[in-house]
């Protein structure tokens, strides 16, 4: 048999075909459609698994530790769906199925090709990260959800488990380096402050990166960003690079060095950094500190950040009554002098990567036309937090170009606050991805996606076009084609229609940040009012159309949630359980805020004190209504996820427990003996 793989492996290193049907279609199932239903074998099929034994998957001792990691992910999705683990072997044994990872390097960034072969699956890829792609491409194709950590979704099981006749062809992506950045983690398990917040300076366990670099592979991304305001244990990066995913950071994090931590975690003297982040007074204590950073991160793959900013997020600042030409001479000294820094502290075997990133300040600074960077420093090209592209180069020059994209973000309201569903809808990702190919922008993708979960929908829509955005984008309305697919796929075909108009109707309901917080705004307004009204206080009068406009809102939440709860009515109970989470758990969330916000109102208005405090009441069981699905959402390893944090505070009108909390502290004061709440 071994004469025959040969020419096989060779070819697929010459020439690559178009690729077989793909997800980026949107128009077939893809999830377990490789797998044939009855179980029973034809011409050109292989039998994975059979009567409690089976394959086995061959890794070769050169491969690379991202296709070990791929095959030891594999071998885990093959048990799961039939009970058989197969053994991981250097070499294959006579006589043996096999799925043969093979890498066969082309030149070619990332293709792959799976092809069923006698008794042999073949996994080969172009380089190291096509073949453990090709990996996690089997693996959906029998039947694991790449998201099932967010999902829940499980497999269907096959104690005999066949693969059809294959021969499927996967090209390089559209975008090179594609990658999620998980922002903030602040409703991640951490050691906690006094006050019982989450401490930002504390550490997250590595069971969560591993959660989201997992699903970033099966996604084929190729790249993560995974912290910045937290301490940095080497070995979630190191776990990172050695699972084949390039290690970046956030823009304000220069050559990966940490500026959060530069007096936090006493990182400024442990490198001989000084004590100002100084530029003009500090030159060399700031060289010292990226140092740092290039000198702990050079072993791995990394794409090194440039750029002069502070150490939080925040602009640089710098001497008053400077001029902007010196301020664009200071940010260019400083990028040279990383560039030239990383370059020479990396190994011979490290190709030195470089993103300069548009955020904020730096866009107006860069479209002045006098800020340039060094040519082999991708500029990245930013949207303004919401999902809405602020510029894109306006023609093909020296640069290479990227994006760096939000699906996550907290802001708002003059307060601190964090969105905690998902509102940058798929028709505003196709209309945005579609002008950044057209612009050429296509080098480098980071999307913010926070702790991942409620985003899961978006992010795999974004992933799939950033692989093939040519197939996307073929024919109009890719996001329609892109939410029919996701309700079948993720749904069932009895409740795909019910499901895809439920989204629909969601997003045209939640259509901006602000939206999620209305009802839970105008219980703490009314609550206010209402105290200050049994105290004898002035208090704020109820705008006249404020209860109607409340009942307005209320019923169209009342539609939606009737034809969402039918969707869900022609589901399976995981799925249910899923469809609960991502679409009706965050209309409930502001409908239950809504409804007890129009009962407050009332209540202020009413002069009657006994018809007040029944109204109160009535509030607070919607409120209590909430508390319980909460509670529902709040599954393994989700506990506590919308708790209080340092992002979302006591006055953030996305803690969604604050309604609750508020009422009932406002109705053991007033109504003590009355309520029984004592």
């Amino acid at each position: 048999m071994l004469h025959r793989m040969k020419p096989f492996a060779m070819a697929f290193c010459a020439v690559l075909l178009s690729a077989a049907a793909c997800a980026q279609e949107w128009s077939q199932p893809v999830r377990g459609s490789w797998v044939r239903a009855d179980d029973r074998a034809q011409r050109g099929d292989v039998t994975l698994v059979a009567s409690g034994s089976g394959c086995e998957i061959v890794v070769g001792p050169g491969e690379h530790t991202a296709v070990a990691q791929a095959a030891r992910f594999l071998a885990a999705d093959i048990e799961k769906i039939s009970g058989y683990k197969p053994s991981i072997v250097e070499q294959p044994t006579a006589g043996r199925v096999g799925i043969r990872m093979l890498t066969r390097t082309s030149g070619k960034w990332e293709a792959y090709q799976i092809r069923t072969i006698d008794n042999t699956v073949w996994l080969v890829g172009s380089d190291f990260r096509g073949t453990a792609f090709a990996a996690y491409t089997l693996s959906e194709r029998l039947g694991i959800d790449p998201l099932y950590i967010w999902t829940g979704l499980v497999p269907d099981k096959h104690a005999t488990l066949v693969i059809k006749s294959t021969d499927f062809i996967a090209n390089p992506p559209t975008f090179k380096y594609r990658g999620f950045f998980h922002d903030d983690e602040d409703i991640l398990p951490r050691p906690f402050d006094e006050n019982g917040y989450p401490l930002q300076t504390g550490t997250v366990p590595r069971v969560w990166y591993e959660r989201f670099f997992e699903t970033a592979l099966r996604l084929r991304m190729n790249m993560v960003a995974p912290y910045v305001r937290v301490q940095r244990p080497f070995e979630i990066q190191k776990m990172a690079s050695d699972w084949g995913l390039v290690y970046t950071s956030h823009h304000y994090d220069t050559l990966l060095s940490n500026p959060w931590g530069f007096t936090r975690f006493g990182l400024a003297a442990a490198r001989n950094a000084g004590t100002d982040w100084d530029w003009f007074k500090n030159r060399e204590g700031l060289l010292n500190f990226w140092r740092g950073g290039v000198l702990e991160n050079r072993s791995l793959d990394a794409y090194w950040p440039v750029g002069l900013r502070g150490t939080q997020d925040r602009s640089y600042t710098f001497p008053e009554g400077i001029s902007e030409d010196e301020k664009n001479k200071a940010y260019r000294e400083a990028i040279d002098a990383q560039v030239e820094m990383t370059k020479r502290l990396l190994p011979a075997d490290k190709t030195p990567l470089f993103h300069f990133t548009l955020y904020t300040e730096m866009l107006p600074q860069y479209l002045t036309g006098t800020l340039d960077v060094p040519p082999e420093v991708t500029i990245v090209w930013t949207d303004d937090n919401d999902g809405h592209m602020r510029a894109l180069p306006p023609k093909k020059d020296q640069w290479k170009h990227g994006v760096y994209y939000h699906l996550a973000y907290y802001s708002g309201n003059g307060r601190l606050t964090k969105q905690i569903t998902h509102l940058v809808t798929p028709m505003r990702v196709e209309e945005e991805f579609r002008r950044i190919v057209a612009a050429g922008a296509t080098e480098y993708m980071l999307v913010n996606v926070s702790e991942l979960r409620e985003y899961v929908m978006e992010a795999r829509m974004l992933a799939e076009i950033c692989w093939d955005a040519p197939t996307a984008f073929a024919r109009p309305d890719a996001a329609g084609r892109y939410v029919d697919w996701w309700s079948r796929e993720y749904f069932g075909e009895p409740a795909a229609a019910d499901a895809a108009r439920s989204y629909r109707g969601y997003y045209a309901r939640l259509p901006s940040w602000d939206q999620i917080a209305v009802g839970g705004n105008a219980v703490a307004d009314a609550i206010t009012a209402l105290d200050a009204k049994l105290q004898g206080k002035p208090a704020a009068n109820v705008a006249s159309d404020l209860v109607s406009s409340l009942e307005n809102r209320r019923d169209a939440f009342d539609a939606l949630i009737k034809q969402a709860t039918a969707a869900s009515a022609q589901m399976a109970a995981d799925r249910q359980q899923y469809f609960f989470e991502h679409v009706i758990f965050p209309l409930r969330l502001d409908w239950r805020q809504t409804t007890a916000a129009i009962l407050l109102n009332k209540a202020v208005l009413e002069t009657s004190l006994d018809a007040t405090r029944q109204l109160c009441l009535t509030a607070f069981n919607e409120l209590k209504k909430l508390e319980e699905e909460i509670g529902r959402v709040e599954r393994p390893p989700f506990e506590r996820w919308y708790r209080t944090t340092w992002v979302r505070n006591d006055d953030s009108p996305y803690n969604v427990h604050r309604s609750y909390g508020r009422l009932l502290s406002f109705l053991i004061a007033h109504y003590l003996d009355s309520t029984g709440l004592r």
